[in-house]
């Protein structure tokens, strides 16, 4: 197995494959022997589909030969299972669904396949995609591959650890408090919540405004490269947006933006070494030639409990509890503490949460007037252990006692801010190995601003994945 092919970027690969000096056969063979070598270890796939990504990449292969190519033609991209495709299961990472087959599938899995990716493997995710954990009854404990001891971060888990274990080039996320975002950052690779609408989306996760689907990759300019083929209008989403943005190969200098930041949002407790990295990105930025001002923000505990009403008597929350009636003793334990924190919320309570949502963006609106972006840790801590219990009420960061699910994300704030796009990009590693991460966060709809800050970042300190800088696995 050639390790470098492995961690290609997916621009790269497609170079070579033009240039006919590497063969989508050779590419995704290679993916599969990493994995079969490294997944009784790492535990990011659920399904496994290898016999056919090698056919496909034989076709591939014809195509690059007849030079009738898509542009990501013979590409593995692994997909969270919790989206749909056609003809395969979707299981939520639960027991209850393990026998649910797709008939359709959703509109950015459609848009990859029409592209011509190779869909080798599902990622893992928790019961319902309801935890920042990576671990459930159906498919077990994922692990980080910078340290095993400690998980990929949830609840697009199995997506960030793949790419981090060189498994797959790209992989695909949904997002609902930072299940992008939360896993880019634990496993030290990009990921990106786009403003709501931009990249259309299945029900019904299109109907609620915290929910987004998008990109995880080991490079900007490949969730940039994933992004243009995923997002604009779709018939079947009348969310989507009719606005399509085209992001550019280069992006411009950002010399002169204007950044704002905050390390705890006025109310998080933070780990010391995500403390240390983020100044450390920010002195980034500032050698950039970016103006970077500490600012604060209005925002209290309050937040939290808004945003656990809107989750609680919304469909994300009210799944489990519609299961639990005849399935609890499939459920994993956060997923009947969901089930039963969505029992006792009344509708008032979701109506409520608007109130507090309103009052967020007063604040942050007002900052994002007379900057260009907002940037703060995307986690409080590097990651949670890989079996954390859920439920411990004894959970602390930096001396202070916090729930386990809320208290080490930064995240959820800007589902509630839905409009606002945000990557998460490596900021350093911590003792441990683990990586940690930073959030971009835009003005409402500007996507290229976020993604020039991003790219301006990666190149300036070298980007993430080069010889020595890997998992050592």
């Amino acid at each position: 197995m050639n390790l470098e092919l492995c961690y290609l970027t997916a621009r790269d690969a497609i170079r070579l494959f033009r240039s006919r000096e590497l063969s989508p056969v050779e590419l995704v063979t290679g993916i599969i022997e990493r994995a079969e070598e490294l997944e009784p270890a790492i535990n990011a796939f659920a399904d496994t589909y290898f016999d056919e990504a090698l056919e496909q990449a034989r076709a591939a292969e014809r195509r690059y030969r007849d030079d009738t190519a898509r542009p990501l033609e013979g590409i593995p991209v692994g997909v969270k299972d919790a989206q749909r495709i056609a003809g395969k299961r979707t299981t939520y990472g639960s027991l209850v669904l393990k026998d649910n087959v797709d008939s359709q599938s959703d509109p950015m899995i459609e848009r990859l396949q029409a592209a011509g990716a190779i869909i080798h493997a599902r990622t893992t995710t928790p019961e319902f995609c309801l935890s920042v954990c990576c671990h459930s009854h159906l498919w077990g404990v994922t692990r980080n591959p910078f340290n095993r001891q400690y998980g990929p971060g949830g609840s697009s888990g199995g997506s960030g650890a793949s790419l981090a274990a060189g498994t797959s080039l790209l992989a695909t996320g949904t997002d609902i408090g930072g299940s992008i975002r939360i896993p880019a950052s634990c496993c030290g690779v990009v990921g990106y919540k786009p403003p709501k609408g931009r990249n259309p989306d299945g029900p019904p996760a299109n109907f609620d405004p915290y929910n987004h689907c998008g990109p995880l990759a080991r490079s900007v300019g490949d969730a940039a490269l994933m992004q243009n083929l995923i997002s604009g209008p779709h018939p079947r989403d009348h969310s989507s947006l009719r606005e399509t943005i085209v992001l550019p190969d280069a992006f411009p200098a950002i010399r002169g933006l204007r950044i704002a930041w905050s390390m705890d949002l006025g109310f998080k407790a933070i780990d010391t070494e995500v403390r240390a990295n983020t100044l450390q990105a920010l002195d980034v930025f500032r050698s950039l030639g970016c103006a970077v001002e500490e600012v604060g923000l209005d925002w209290s505990r309050e937040c939290d409990q808004a945003a656990l009403a809107w989750y609680s008597t919304m469909h994300f929350g009210r799944q489990p509890l519609w299961f639990m009636a005849d399935h609890k003793h499939l459920m994993t334990d956060y997923a009947i503490a969901a089930a039963e924190m969505a029992a006792s919320l009344k509708p008032d309570e979701a109506a409520r949460s608007w109130e507090a949502q309103h009052a967020m963006y007063q604040a942050f609106g007002r900052i994002m007037e007379s900057h260009d972006l907002f940037v703060c840790p995307t986690t409080a801590i590097p990651a949670l252990p890989a079996e954390q219990d859920m439920l411990d009420p004894d959970f602390e960061i930096d001396g202070q006692r916090t729930d386990p699910e809320y208290g080490p994300v930064l995240t959820h704030y800007f589902n509630m801010l839905h409009n606002c796009p945000v990557m998460s990009v490596p900021s350093g590693r911590a003792g441990n190995g683990v990586p940690t991460g930073i959030q971009l966060v835009g003005r409402t709809f500007d996507d290229i601003t976020v993604f020039s800050a991003a790219a301006a970042y990666e190149n300036a300190v070298g980007g993430w994945f080069a010889d020595g800088r890997r998992p050592g696995l």
